[in-house]
């Protein structure tokens, strides 16, 4: 009996059967077997009648921009395939990022300390063979789940929003004025929200069987019985390349334990490892991470999943009336695992953004496609992704990935928090990165040449072009703030166009950042 098995095995909820249930679709990636959907259909007839201003598919995060257009006064109806509750498991997040609650009118500060399970700090950053960088307030406070959707449900509801639980999405039939949402029932909506994450049936449709340019494996636990430790890890490292995979580590103080989790970047090429492997190197490994013996760990729950990423993205749907938000956008930084935060960072922006489109009846492709626009501050992290991985038959020097990224992190952390914070919350700003990238080339001549084989000279170039993009955004961001008081002499409708530009600007240049 494997370790993966044994520890498992004392899990409720069938955990090593959902285990292999997640393996099996991530060998369909890698062996590129998995079947395109065929979900969206068009019809050229118009709808009768239309009964929603929106429809969100995928509550689990769809509540939290649910709950926002219900208080602005939209029709908009929820449809969870499950039950709409919260896991277990906090989500870590920085408490600056939280407030977007507060600032919507979603949660009053007090329900937001409620909200908030855990704090700690303050957080390790450490690769092998190098020294230890500690950070205060990134990723510091564990939000408990299911206090804040069952909070953020209720809201939702008192606004006159309709949830549709244990009702899963089957198809969408796109009509001149509006949409039919075919899920058990029919639900004709002006405006479609697609929230159902990485494997949504719509996206996949939309990326017509693509691989994915790279993937993250994630797996981990939350368990009792480590040492006292009330810090956390970021981004720690303490084994070589083995297997062609650079492990690393994360672990939070948790209400009931200590979570810990193990991942990697890698392709999805069909010799890379499987979950269940790779929770047995987790198994092996974690004694050693965190000095405790493997027999004297109390295990609560495992945690596992891959998430792939594409460099075409955000993904813009060709259907009009349609807009993918969250993980179904592939909005998230290829270093990020999506999810809440990825969500959290942009809610104020579509939340603004889906109300104006509604208000002034702009749902085509074109005008919903400017709420996922191209962003610069992502695109230039796939060469960090890439620095972060080896190719399946790559030769590398085993410590090589552990020592360019303790150079890499040493630098930020000696110019500062200014630098170094915004990055480790997927946000990279020009004039931090230029001197970064300055200050590293300097100190350290021969690093380019090193990692210039390992990601190739095609990466290289395709990074430039974002790099060089990041920065004509942060210039032309100003001059839009100072042109926005003139855009309200413009039509509503011109308004919108502007105001969209204004935000690709903003969060292209990682100018929603602020501390």
């Amino acid at each position: 009996m494997s370790l993966t098995s044994d520890v498992l095995a004392q899990l409720p909820g069938n955990a090593l059967e959902n285990l292999r249930r997640v393996d099996q679709l991530w060998q369909a990636y890698r062996e590129d077997t998995l079947s395109v959907p065929e979900v969206v259909k068009q019809n050229s007839t118009p709808l009768e009648t239309v009964d929603w201003d929106v429809v969100i598919c995928g509550g689990t995060l769809g509540i939290l921009l649910g709950a926002a257009l219900a208080q602005r006064g939209w029709r908009v109806a929820l449809l969870e395939k499950g039950e709409l509750r919260g896991r277990d498991q906090e989500w870590n997040i920085s408490r600056r990022e939280l407030m977007v609650f507060v600032t919507l009118g979603l949660l009053s500060e007090a329900e937001l300390e409620t909200a908030i399970a855990t704090a700690y700090n303050p957080a390790r950053i450490s690769f092998l063979g190098g020294e230890d960088l500690w950070v205060e307030d990134v990723l510091n406070i564990g939000v408990d789940p299911v206090y804040l959707l069952e909070t953020l449900k209720q809201k939702f509801l008192a606004a006159g929003g309709q949830l549709f639980e244990h009702i899963a999405f089957a198809a969408a039939i796109v009509h001149p004025n509006g949409i039919n949402v075919q899920a058990g029932n029919s639900f004709k909506t002006r405006l479609l929200l697609d929230a159902m994450g990485h494997f949504s049936p719509i996206s996949r449709q939309a990326r017509q069987g693509r691989k994915p340019n790279a993937v993250c494996l994630v797996v981990g636990s939350c368990a009792e019985g480590f040492p006292q430790n009330n810090t956390g890890d970021l981004l720690v490292s303490f084994t070589p390349l083995q297997n062609q995979c650079q492990y690393f580590w994360e672990a939070f103080p948790a209400r009931d334990g200590r979570t810990t989790y193990l991942f990697t970047y890698l392709d999805a090429h069909p010799e890379r490892p499987s979950l269940e492997r790779m929770f047995e190197d987790y198994l092996r490994l974690l004694p050693e991470y965190q000095a405790a013996p493997l027999d004297q760990l109390r295990f609560k729950r495992a945690l596992f999943g891959f998430f792939p990423c594409y460099r075409s993205s955000p993904l813009r749907y060709r259907w009009p009336r349609m807009l993918p938000v969250g993980d179904s956008s592939g909005s998230q930084s290829p270093l990020s695992f999506g999810g809440f935060g990825a969500m959290i960072r942009h809610l104020h922006r579509l939340t603004d953004g889906i109300d104006e489109a509604l208000r002034q009846n702009l749902l085509n492709r074109n005008a919903l496609g400017l709420l996922q626009p191209y962003q610069p501050n992502l695109s230039v992290t796939w060469l960090f992704q890439r620095a972060m991985s080896a190719g399946v038959n790559q030769s590398l020097p085993p410590n090589q990935i552990n020592q360019t990224l303790s150079v890499i992190f040493k630098v930020m952390a000696d110019l500062g928090n200014s630098t170094l914070k915004p990055f480790l919350q997927d946000v990279v700003q020009f004039p931090a990165l230029a001197q970064a990238m300055l200050k590293t080339s300097l100190i350290h001549p021969g690093l380019i040449a090193q990692i210039l084989p390992q990601v190739g000279a095609l990466t290289l170039l395709d990074w430039m072009r974002h790099y060089i993009s990041l920065g004509v955004y942060s210039l032309l961001y100003p001059l839009g703030q100072a042109f926005q008081p003139g855009a309200k002499k413009l039509s509503p409708s011109q308004q919108y166009f502007i105001h969209r530009w204004l935000d690709t600007l903003k969060y292209g240049a990682g100018n929603d950042y602020s501390e």
